[in-house]
């Protein structure tokens, strides 16, 4: 009994309060009968808690477990504004979400006092700066985005905005990124949502991707439509063509955009029906083979009046890039650039699973595809670019120096037009405006500020790169090698990151593959399908073997 009575000791003090009060009200004042307007409704909640059969918690504990309730909503709220301290959040720190804000609203981002790292942590990573520093170094490094095939190359920043459809983020979202890119001078990835007018909206330049789905290039059955394709791709401010293979939130999972979000709008740019459900699938139907694929790019990139077209993936199977690199060398079809998307990427919803354990990190990934690239003899015709958590000159040094050509961005371009990681991209309830078909909520983001703010935070970070770069004695970002970057092994040994890493040398897949690491990745490459041309298990139970006595 006295057990019952700590648990129901809301709804019981509720229901004394209000005899005392009905009490007073009769033999004292009808004054006393006010209170009642709070007492009664706590007494009825907690009969309802009492009597209902969804919740075991609310009926063991009627009205208190709601105060539970209320800490469990405002919990990330809570540890994010005062739990937390300055570089442990997740997924992007207070240090980093306050570095890009500062940047972009044109704050000082300076830091007084030395470092809040832990310089002997394992993780912990430096550059390797020269006694004789660059004197000049450039400020807005570009890379040509080209080779023999393509009739019309691409100057491309080596910070762009990573791919963001129309759809998972708001009209006024799109404006604000595009008009950053039309000011910072550097391009917008359109995502696979298709191609809207409001990433025509300020003529900044545009990759436009696309994904299983072919939004804005398809067919009523949700088939590639060449003739769309060569009509939108022809646009002025497309300035490359980009094909979606995965991305590191959810590899290999496709996705859905719930019918309650197909607005007629977003129905007619991805070419698809309003009000059902928009379901992106995990493959294409337009290629199922290295070759198939090539194929398909070559198609893309005539239909846009020779474009620079590029394939966007993350790594997952070690022998699929391998088989990309054989399918290329015997077609002779070059793609113009690969995005490594790494396995930390975000995305507005994704299965809890896939974001957490499915994907190969951006560190490792960039290494393998860098390592394919020159391992085949590849790299100088085929540019290489990597996507995943980059917010700071020392993110994209650290990716330069490991093989990248150029990085994007999603998140921390998000972060310059408003977004504060409140984590409610999902629901259509962003507080910002930014992820949210709400029009209510898109009205405070104003592209005309934001996208000011967008460039802002580019030109500032490619500052900060080029203090790096100067400081390791060089001009170009480009000459970032894997050898100035100095990375910990334990408290007491740190070493180049070439030294910890196989960086292969140029041509070496070619001419003696069994002398790398990746001998039986090679062997099980095939360029007419992604499947291995080897048993994998049996092989590596056969190099695990002791040999014979």
């Amino acid at each position: 009994m006295l057990d019952t009575l700590k648990r129901t000791i809301v709804p019981v003090a509720a229901l004394l309060l209000s005899i005392a009060l009905v009490l007073m009200g009769w033999l004292v004042s009808p004054a006393w009968y006010w209170p009642l307007i709070l007492t009664v409704p706590i007494l009825a909640l907690g009969i309802y808690d009492w009597t209902q059969r969804k919740w075991t918690i609310l009926r063991n504990y009627p009205v208190a477990a709601r105060i539970r309730w209320l800490f469990y909503d405002l919990r990330p709220y809570l540890r994010a504004y005062i739990v937390e301290d300055d570089l442990t959040g997740t997924p992007f720190s207070f240090e980093a979400r306050n570095l890009v804000h500062a940047r972009a609203t044109g704050q000082t981002d300076t830091h007084p006092f030395g470092t809040e790292r832990r310089t002997d942590d394992p993780q912990y990573h430096w550059f390797a700066h020269s006694i004789k520093p660059g004197e000049a170094p450039d400020e807005s490094p570009r890379i040509t985005v080209g080779n023999a095939q393509t009739a019309r190359p691409y100057s491309a920043s080596v910070l762009n905005i990573s791919a963001m459809s129309f759809g998972a983020l708001s009209a006024n979202a799109v404006k604000a990124l595009n008009l950053g890119a039309k000011l910072g001078g550097f391009y917008h990835d359109t995502g696979e949502g298709g191609l809207s007018e409001h990433h025509l909206s300020h003529g900044g330049d545009l990759v436009w991707e696309l994904g299983s789905g072919y939004f804005g290039a398809r067919d009523k059955h949700g088939r590639f439509d060449p003739a769309q394709f060569a009509d939108k791709a022809a646009h002025d401010a497309v300035k490359m063509t980009e094909i979606k293979l995965s991305q590191g939130a959810k590899p290999g999972h496709g996705g859905l955009l719930p019918a309650a979000k197909v607005s007629e709008e977003i129905a007619r740019i991805r070419g698809v029906p309003a009000h059902q459900d928009c379901l992106s699938p995990a493959g294409h139907s337009a290629f199922s083979t290295p070759i198939e694929l090539l194929e398909f790019a070559a198609r893309m990139r005539e239909l846009s009046g020779g474009k620079p077209v590029g394939i966007k993936l993350c790594i997952g199977q070690m022998h699929e890039p391998f088989a990309l690199m054989k399918a290329i060398l015997e077609t002779g079809i070059t793609p113009e650039f690969i995005v490594v998307d790494g396995g930390e990427g975000g995305t507005g919803a994704a299965p809890l699973e896939l974001s957490d354990w499915v994907g190969m990190p951006l560190d490792e990934g960039l290494v393998v595809m860098r390592n394919a690239l020159v391992g085949a003899g590849l790299k100088d015709r085929i540019r290489l670019a990597a996507s995943g958590k980059i917010y700071s000159g020392m993110g994209l040094a650290r990716n330069l120096a490991q093989g990248a050509d150029w990085c994007n961005a999603a998140r921390s371009f998000m972060f310059s037009v408003g977004c504060i990681q409140a984590q409610r991209c999902h629901l259509g309830t962003c507080p910002t405006g930014v992820t949210t078909q709400d029009a209510g909520r898109q009205r405070g983001l104003i592209p005309a500020v934001q996208g000011p703010r967008a460039a802002r935070f580019h030109a500032e970070t490619l500052k900060s790169l080029a203090h790096i770069v100067a400081a390791v004695g060089l001009e170009h970002p480009r000459d970032l090698a894997p050898h100035h970057l100095i990375h910990r092994v334990g408290p007491e040994k740190a070493l180049p990151i070439d030294e910890i890493k196989t960086f292969l040398p140029e041509g070496v897949l070619l001419e003696a593959p069994e002398e790398t690491v990746y001998a039986p990745w090679w062997r099980a490459a095939r360029a007419d399908s992604f499947r291995p041309a080897i048993d994998l298990v049996a092989e590596r139970a056969r190099k695990q073997r002791p040999p014979a006595a």
